[in-house]
């Protein structure tokens, strides 16, 4: 008989529930603080663009805001990597805004890596690559957790989630 295989999916899926209630938080909280009475401030999450906008009256404000928001994303278990900055800009009133897109997503140059660094731990493993996931598949538990470890250790910009383990 032959030894069962294990397998796990590598994704960078957001929970776009989660992602709402951080937001919803965060606004919740830039409202009761002082630093913020009387200015504008807005965060607009677009779930079906995946944008979010954080627009207020200085550069400082708006970082402010971010910082209020990556801590109720951290929270919520949503990575940081969850955020991608596209554009600074004025707005109206003299206001400034940040327009960011949200990385749901693994792209294909950062899909190759992960296989290369998957490749090169040497284990008797396969990583396939299937569009919006990556396939790990291997007779041994552990060397499927090695690889978890060590992905969870490097710097990638896709927010990496693993999950189907079996």
């Amino acid at each position: 008989m032959a030894a069962k295989e294990h397998s796990f999916d590598i994704s960078a899926k957001l929970d776009l529930q989660e992602m709402k209630n951080a937001v919803v938080q965060a606004q919740k909280e830039i409202e009761t603080r002082y630093d913020f009475k009387g200015i504008a401030k807005e965060i607009d999450f677009n779930q079906g663009a995946k944008t979010l906008v954080l627009n207020s009256s200085s550069d400082n404000k708006v970082e402010a805001m971010y910082d209020i928001l990556i801590s109720k994303m951290n929270k919520r278990g949503i990575s940081i990597n969850s955020l991608e900055e596209l554009k600074k800009e004025d707005s109206s009133g003299g206001n400034r805004k940040f327009t960011y897109s949200i990385v749901d997503s693994i792209k294909a140059d950062e899909a190759k890596k992960i296989q290369l660094e998957i490749k090169n731990l040497k284990l008797k493993v396969k990583a396939v690559n299937q569009g919006d996931e990556i396939r790990v598949t291997g007779k041994n538990i552990d060397d499927l957790q090695t690889i978890m470890k060590h992905l969870k250790s490097l710097d990638f910009k896709s927010p990496l989630v693993f999950d189907n383990f079996k």
